[in-house]
């Protein structure tokens, strides 16, 4: 018997993601000032999987910090409140992305990048593998973005829901039935050829 079809929807191939993330480290490359080290800010915990990967595609020097905070909590809908658990070292003076894994609100990523420029950083990025832009409720620039996405609820690459789906290579819709770990395949849906 074959396996039922796991109800969720595709919308980015691990291949495309791939893709995506060199073409972002390259922008970030030709952003950065000269001789510059960049220091990514990675937002915890949907943030790390684009992160790593962000990392290994850059070739210049890289320094790495992190911040935990978040408008949700335990909910899929923002509390409006930014709750911060981690907060970044000092980049005073520093070339700095801030890089999370979606842009939704506006609300958290507003709030990092605040306190990050009271530091006075040489230059403050945000890289974004996922913007989100029907839900914004506020201005935040994002000047590195992976993908524009519809107002759905998206799982994978780090994404989750209720802590689960983060492992999966490949981002995708979730459907209204909301499935169990188990039901979603682990493999990667890829466009093989597609650079």
């Amino acid at each position: 018997m074959a396996p039922a079809a796991a109800p969720h929807t595709l919308l980015f191939s691990a291949d495309q993601i791939r893709y995506r993330v060199r073409e972002i480290a390259t922008a970030i490359e030709n952003d950065a000032p000269p001789g510059e080290t960049v220091h990514l800010v990675g937002v915890l915990t949907g943030g790390f999987v684009f992160l790593a990967d962000l990392v290994r595609a850059l070739s210049r020097p890289v320094t790495v910090d992190f911040v935990r905070c978040s408008s949700y909590g335990n909910r899929t809908v923002t509390s409006g409140e930014v709750l911060w658990s981690l907060v970044p070292r000092d980049v005073h003076g520093r070339y700095v992305v801030v890089v999370d894994d979606i842009v939704d609100s506006g609300l958290t990523l507003r709030a990092i990048r605040n306190h990050l420029e009271d530091q006075q950083p040489v230059r403050l990025r945000a890289a974004c593998l996922l913007d989100k832009p029907a839900r914004r409720r506020c201005h935040v620039p994002v000047e590195f973005v992976g993908f524009s996405v519809d107002d759905v609820f998206v799982v994978g690459y780090g994404l989750d829901h209720a802590e689960q789906y983060r492992h999966l290579p490949y981002i995708a819709r979730l459907d209204d039935n909301q499935p169990t770990a188990g039901d979603l395949p682990t493999d990667a849906a890829t466009d093989r050829g597609q650079n």
